[in-house]
């Protein structure tokens, strides 16, 4: 029978992927251009699943795209700026080269810039999307705006970067929206729930930066600057919905303008003063509407099909929620020269406690030191000179381990100079079966109500109890082992004599006699247990080869996660041991 040939690689998954090379051909761009241009419109490569087949026989190794990923590519109007720009690159090394500097400002002054509003609007369709996609873009802003400024970035994607950072934690204080912090050795991470959406971002600590030699900082440059772009439409419209002006602007009381007047012109000009005064964090923002804070709480009717239970807990998680964003009302926080005073001042501002540092270390300082109205002050040293009897003076730990745990910890354990408790994560979520460690159960029974330090005291003291107990019978034993040195040959005489005995009963008849029975009642939850390990035995027997091998993968799983439990378990109880032994010498040494 006649009909067309099939020839191969013209069908299938062949026509469907397109290499790296053949891509960047078809869109007439450099490798450097098209690499920028995939980061902008979320266009990455994939892996073929029959990778032979695509590469028509060849095994090299190539970077293969989608088709109609090229294909949609080919109608992206920034691929003509790329040209645009590439012809501006060529005309301006050549003016520069013959020195028409006329030709050079025209130029220049002509330079072709492209947005990039349109791929946002494009890429997230609503602001949910957005919100969702918000956690990369925080980061590398944040991690942007701690960059010196050095020849490897350029000064102004670094200001735009923190400019949109500050705009974004002075958004997170006004709405109260924060939730966990976690101080880690890569730097802070935070999680505020905006429109139900949780967000998650690290900000580094503010350390010397040294660039590293194997990171490539035009792909970070790249992502960063589609990352500013979708920034700053967020920052827009969160600002709108707690009716805040856009450009953020401060609300100044006429009190608080006569005061600081004078130190803002020493400190630098009025642009810059005001940008450094609202980094500061220390100030609330102006709206363009009065906010009315007594306002009722809306009507809340049940959904169908929804039972009262379920609104009881939704109702006391809000409850919670509010308790939360209260946290801090009411205290006064002075920080010290050495601890870290910005993400300390974002976080109490986010829970609404009033925030202060020495008006040396930073613009917007709102009390001194001498304000006898500080409840609380943060410092990170031994020792300090002058020291206030109305106050506490704890450690930075203090305030983050409160807002995890959802309540204000006592300070006993966080006073100047003491040993800090572990900073326990509030990411990590313990399942059944996992391993607790006893200071999460603390701070769990705190958030049910109870007094968890009355009663490690309490367990405290009964530990002491059995040391004590046990030390009184290791005295009595070492006294004991004088006299059983001295009775060693009368246990010898008695066991000769109990040997004899024995030898004598064996020879004597033994005196048989029939006894009645007598009913034994049947555990009837040992033999239900019985029915059922047998039923699961059968059970395991019938299922198929597949069934039992994924039957025994799991079974293997949750054996190796009991291993680990009993593993940390067994470790924790070793360090507490120790911690044990090391109390009671030091106890010794201090009764001697």
């Amino acid at each position: 029978m006649g009909g067309l040939e099939k020839r191969r690689y013209e069908r299938g998954a062949a026509t469907n992927y397109i290499t790296r090379n053949k891509a960047r051909k078809k869109l007439q761009l450099s490798l450097a251009d098209f690499r920028r241009l995939c980061i902008l419109k979320g266009v990455y490569p994939h892996e073929p699943k029959h990778k032979k087949k695509v590469n028509k026989g060849s095994t090299a190794p190539r970077t293969f795209y989608l088709m109609k990923d090229i294909k949609f590519l080919l109608h992206e109007p920034i691929v003509n700026k790329f040209r645009e720009y590439k012809v501006f690159v060529r005309k301006l090394r050549k003016a520069f080269g013959k020195a028409e500097w006329n030709t050079v400002d025209r130029l220049k002054d002509n330079k072709p810039v492209y947005k990039l509003d349109h791929i946002v609007k494009e890429r997230y369709p609503t602001f949910i999307d957005a919100l969702r996609d918000l956690d990369d873009a925080l980061s590398m802003c944040f991690l942007f705006a701690t960059f010196p400024r050095t020849g490897k970035c350029h000064v102004q994607t670094i200001q735009l970067c923190r400019r949109l950072s500050v705009e974004f934690m002075n958004f997170v204080i006004a709405s109260r929206l924060l939730r966990k912090v976690f101080l880690s050795i890569k730097g802070v991470y935070y999680q505020a729930e905006i429109l139900g959406q949780p967000i998650t971002w690290i900000v580094p600590y503010t350390f010397a930066h040294d660039h590293p030699t194997d990171v490539d900082y035009r792909v970070m440059a790249t992502f960063t600057e589609f990352f500013t772009t979708l920034l700053g439409f967020v920052n827009f419209r969160l600002y709108q919905t707690l009716n805040l002006l856009y450009p953020p602007k401060l609300e100044e009381k006429p009190e608080e303008r006569q005061m600081t007047k004078d130190d803002e012109e020493i400190y630098a000009m009025d642009s810059e003063s005001y940008v450094e005064k609202l980094a500061a964090l220390g100030a609330s923002l102006a709206r363009t509407v009065s906010s009315n804070e007594d306002e009722d709480d809306p009507d809340e009717f049940p959904q169908e099909g929804e039972n009262a239970e379920l609104i009881g807990e939704r109702q006391k998680e809000q409850q919670v929620l509010e308790k939360q964003k209260k946290l801090f009302e009411g205290l006064k926080f002075f920080l010290n020269r050495e601890v870290p005073r910005e993400s300390l001042a974002f976080v109490i501002r986010c829970f609404g406690g009033m925030v202060s540092w020495d008006k040396s270390l930073c613009i917007g300082a709102n009390y001194p030191v001498t304000d006898e109205a500080i409840t609380h002050q943060i410092v990170d040293r031994p020792s300090l000179g002058q020291q206030f009897v109305n106050r506490y003076y704890i450690q930075p730990q203090w305030v983050f381990d409160s807002v995890n745990c959802k309540g204000l910890l006592p300070v006993e354990d966080y006073f100047q100079g003491v040993t800090l408790p572990p900073h326990l994560s509030p990411f990590v979520e313990e399942k059944d079966g996992d391993y607790v460690p006893p200071e999460k159960l603390k701070l769990l029974a705190m958030q049910r109500g109870e007094n968890a330090y009355e009663n490690e005291s309490e367990s405290e003291e009964e530990d002491e109890k059995d040391q004590e107990e046990s030390d009184e019978k290791d005295e009595d034993e070492t006294e004991e082992e004088g006299d059983d040195d001295m009775d060693e040959t009368e246990k010898e005489d008695e066991e000769r004599l109990k040997n004899l005995e024995a030898q004598k009963v064996k020879r004597k008849k033994l005196n048989v006699k029939v006894t009645t029975g007598t009913v034994k009642m049947e555990n009837k939850a040992q033999a239900h247990e019985r029915e059922k390990a047998e039923e699961k035995r059968l059970a395991i027997m019938m299922m198929k080869k597949r069934e039992k091998y994924l039957y025994k993968k799991i079974m293997f799983g949750k054996r190796r996660k009991v291993r680990e439990t009993n593993k940390l378990a067994a470790k924790r109880k070793v360090h507490d041991d120790m911690v044990k032994a090391e109390k009671k010498k030091s106890k010794k040494i201090k009764s001697q």
